[in-house]
């Protein structure tokens, strides 16, 4: 008989979980302190959603569970965001929030997380695959299994727990798990795919960030390389495709590139969509006068398929990986048709507008600091973008060398998530050169997650663009609505004394020399690293096509 505390610690150190992120409180103390006997290391990070970021970060390195823990209450209503965002990030974690006492349930409680209280149960359902309190011992290895299991089923993602103390701390008969092993379905159409894609007529691939889920690089790169398609990726699927292959015209949408929308608006016959609901990111400069006329469109979630492209569309359900490799073994009996492409017949000149300052010459701009990014990072180094208009400057500037390398969420869009994913995928792999571009805004947020990644000796490369604003909706405001308010700091953010305030070594940057020596600087730093590269507030970035 062991404790439903040590059962879960077990657990996580058998399936090679080394880091786990929360916050302590009295109702979640037997399992933290279980997981310190175990050998697995409680990171204690600055706020529980820092801590839920963080796991998130962890689950994408690692590709497998990660968990985060909260106490009841406000624990597990800091919660919340970060599960939100790992939902959209399709990410396996599991959060576990405590409650002060199944017991005393019905009496006035402090932090209460039950029907009486803060109802964590219903608040994380909307934002997880599956929520349920574990109110009795006996019934603990039910919902364990059945949390596990959601977590990894269709679409991985989130789910939660609440276990109570007094839960925590009862003995059970002890038992194994595995985590589940996930076998694919092959979608029944795939001849009818393969027969529209070798039609004639003008195609493109449109990539989003189910090709990461996925793991399907190789087979985004075959399948354009067989047709001759030429590959435009949405901001979130920045990084499946490498930027200076022949077919790549970049991204599309918010922070996309002329070649992009040149090719997009000379008319397609055929869009070939691979793992995106087509948010109104995705799809901001295409209106219905340059809709495709067909759509393919692969995705393991039916919901949005069809919907935001009202044109006669095929749907491929399931993990793209799988069934692009069948697409290719119906190859050996049908001819592929390779397309012509010549990508310098969409090269544009840059507009003036975009990327440019208005009339400033210093500080450096948005798009010179990006380019010091290209030439001065390795190719292998993994670069998590933050939600704001500085990961749009690197969705359109930025070179992917190597796919797998870019991370931006572009669906529910957490300013200050990308600060805990590069902590969380930095602990999982010690190995990895990791960067987080974040913004200002993102920092005033999140940065105290540096402290976590000091103290645990996660050595990111943290880049803050500074102008002094929220880039992204100032400019929005502005263009739409003529006027922007409450959108300008009045004090700025001195990024270099808030890191070194927490133990990191810091830089600030006001020229393209000083960058390009800060992250020489970085690269050859044993510790976490914070570069402020102060900008110039009046550059109109790249995200004005969304209205």
């Amino acid at each position: 008989m062991k404790k439903v505390s040590e059962i879960l610690a077990i657990h996580f150190k058998k399936w090679g979980i080394n880091h786990i992120f929360g916050i302590p409180g009295k109702p979640v103390t037997p399992l933290i302190l279980d997981l310190n006997n175990i050998g697995i290391e409680f990171a204690l990070s600055k706020h529980e959603s820092g801590a839920g970021f963080e796991a998130a970060g962890y689950a994408l390195m690692n590709n497998k569970l990660a968990v985060a823990i909260g106490t009841s209450g406000p624990g597990g209503t800091n919660l919340l965001t970060a599960a939100g965002q790992a939902k959209a990030s399709h990410l396996p974690v599991l959060f576990i929030t405590g409650h002060p006492s199944i017991k005393d349930s019905g009496k006035a409680l402090g932090q209460d997380s039950t029907m009486f209280g803060t109802d964590l149960v219903k608040m994380f359902e909307p934002v997880t695959k599956f929520s349920a309190r574990v109110e009795r011992a006996e019934t603990f290895k039910a919902y364990f299994q059945h949390a596990i299991e959601k977590a990894y089923s269709g679409v991985k993602g989130p789910v939660h727990l609440s276990i109570a103390a007094d839960v925590l701390a009862e003995r059970i008969a002890e038992f194994e798990m595995d985590l589940p092993e996930v076998i694919h379905p092959v979608a029944p159409n795939l001849d009818q795919c393969l027969d529209l894609i070798n039609r004639p007529g003008k195609k493109v691939i449109f990539v989003g960030k189910g090709v990461h889920s996925s793991r399907a690089y190789l087979e985004v790169k075959m399948l354009a390389e067989i047709f001759g398609i030429p590959v435009m990726t949405t901001p979130g699927g920045k990084g499946a495709f490498e930027s200076n292959h022949r077919l790549s015209l970049g991204a599309y949408g918010l922070g996309g590139t002329e070649e992009a929308s040149a090719y997009v608006e000379c008319g397609l016959d055929l869009m070939i969509v691979l793992g995106t609901k087509l948010s109104d990111m995705s799809l901001a400069g295409l209106n219905a006068s340059n809709y495709p006329k067909n759509v393919i469109q692969f995705d393991y979630d039916q919901t949005f398929i069809g919907k935001s492209i009202e044109v006669e569309t095929l749907s491929i359900v399931g993990d793209i990986k799988t069934n692009l490799n069948a697409l290719f073994d119906r190859l050996h009996s049908k001819e592929a048709i390779k397309m012509p492409f010549n990508i310098d017949d969409y090269k544009m000149t840059e507009p003036f507008e975009e990327g440019n300052s208005k009339g400033s010459t210093s500080p450096m701009t948005a798009v010179e600091a990006v380019k010091v990014m290209n030439t001065a990072l390795d190719e292998d180094t993994i670069l998590f973008g933050d939600d704001g208009s500085h990961t749009f400057y690197a969705i359109k500037y930025f070179d992917v060398k190597m796919p797998g390398t870019f991370y931006f969420d572009d669906v529910f869009g957490t300013m200050g998530h990308a600060i805990g994913y590069s902590i969380g995928a930095q602990l999982a792999n010690p190995h990895a050169k990791v960067v987080c571009l974040t913004g200002d805004g993102c920092t005033f947020m999140h940065g105290t997650e540096i402290s976590t990644a000091v103290n645990y000796g996660a050595n990111v490369i943290f880049v803050v663009f500074n102008n002094g604003k929220i880039d992204m909706v100032d400019t929005g405001m502005s263009l739409h609505l003529g006027k922007a308010v409450g959108t300008v700091y009045n004090t700025m953010l001195d990024a270099q004394k808030f890191a070194e305030s927490m133990g990191a070594l810091a830089f600030k940057c006001y020229n393209a020399r000083e960058l390009q020596d800060s992250i020489e600087k970085a690269k050859l730093a044993n510790t976490t690293v914070v570069i402020e590269v102060m900008l110039d507030p009046f550059e109109i970035p790249p995200t004005t096509k969304r209205g």
